[in-house]
């Protein structure tokens, strides 16, 4: 049951997705707008704003690694899973920006 929930609503804990990060060399999109990640983001992440994402997939498929998704409170990035994943790339969503601190 802890497994549907987690795939349901919560992305990697963050033991799991440093893990993404260090070892798979994961990349860290933050979905929310330039505004939003200019206030604050998480050090060496990416934004690109979920209105742009479809227009990126395919830049994003050629980085060839997997993509740790996130906003402000993981509803962006919960949608950019969905978008991500049907398009073939690995991601997983790791909710709030602060929690890829």
């Amino acid at each position: 049951m802890l497994n549907v929930l987690k795939s349901m609503f919560g992305g990697p804990s963050h033991a799991e997705m440093k893990k993404l990060v260090e070892e798979k060399g994961a990349v860290v999109v933050d979905v929310r707008t330039k505004g939003e990640f200019q206030a604050g983001n998480a050090p060496g992440s990416v934004n690109i704003p979920l209105t742009d994402l479809i227009g990126k997939v395919v830049e994003i498929k050629s980085w060839n690694k997997p993509v740790v998704l996130c906003c402000l409170s993981g509803g962006r990035a919960s949608k950019a899973l969905g978008v991500l994943k049907s398009n073939g790339v690995e991601a997983y969503n790791a909710g709030c920006w602060q929690n890829v601190i």
